[in-house]
């Protein structure tokens, strides 16, 4: 019986694919579709990180401070190194290191996912769990930071998908053929 080009885990592929971009880029929701359609692990960064320290990332950034978070990150990044056919959805952070960004291409591909300011503000203005926007939920404050991450995201990224207005399946379709998989 032969599995369909849908359903086939990746072979002849990267090893794993690191979704970057701001927060409400759609990461987790690509990735759930990767995973879906393509067979690969699924990895949430700031789930197994709040897993890992029994508290929230809002916990973590209150109690311990962003740098303690962003260390939280590389070490999982490398602890990731020897895992194949994993999808990534890293933290909006994540790309702002370098050797954060040389961990990733080192095992697989790094996919910038874009979305407006406008669209990040619908999809994150109910949440609490975005430390950096708490208390500053607003259209410009979030393309402030985006405009400030940009320059990062677009130096670590393989490639970049525009996220604003689109189904899931219509965001992993244009991934895998760009990845070329």
């Amino acid at each position: 019986m032969q599995t369909t080009p849908q359903t086939a885990p990746l072979t002849n592929a990267p090893k794993n694919i690191y979704l970057i971009g701001f927060m409400g880029t759609g990461k987790s929701t690509i990735a759930a579709c990767l995973r879906q359609k393509y067979g690969m692990e699924q990895l949430e960064m700031d789930e197994e990180i709040a897993k890992g320290e029994g508290i929230t990332i809002a916990e973590i950034f209150a109690q311990k401070g962003e740098e303690y978070f962003r260390e939280l990150e590389t070490g999982l990044l490398r602890r990731l190194s020897e895992r194949e056919n994993v999808v990534v959805s890293c933290g909006g952070g994540t790309a702002m290191r370098e050797c954060n960004v040389k961990e990733m291409k080192r095992r697989g591909r790094i996919v910038l996912l874009l979305a407006e300011p406008e669209t990040v503000y619908e999809r994150v203005r109910t949440s609490h769990d975005r430390p950096l926007l708490e208390g500053n939920m607003n259209v410009d404050y979030i393309k402030s930071l985006i405009e400030a991450r940009m320059p990062k995201y677009r130096e670590a990224a393989d490639i970049t998908v525009h996220t604003d207005g689109r189904s899931a399946e219509d965001i992993c379709g244009e991934i895998m053929k760009k990845l070329k998989f």
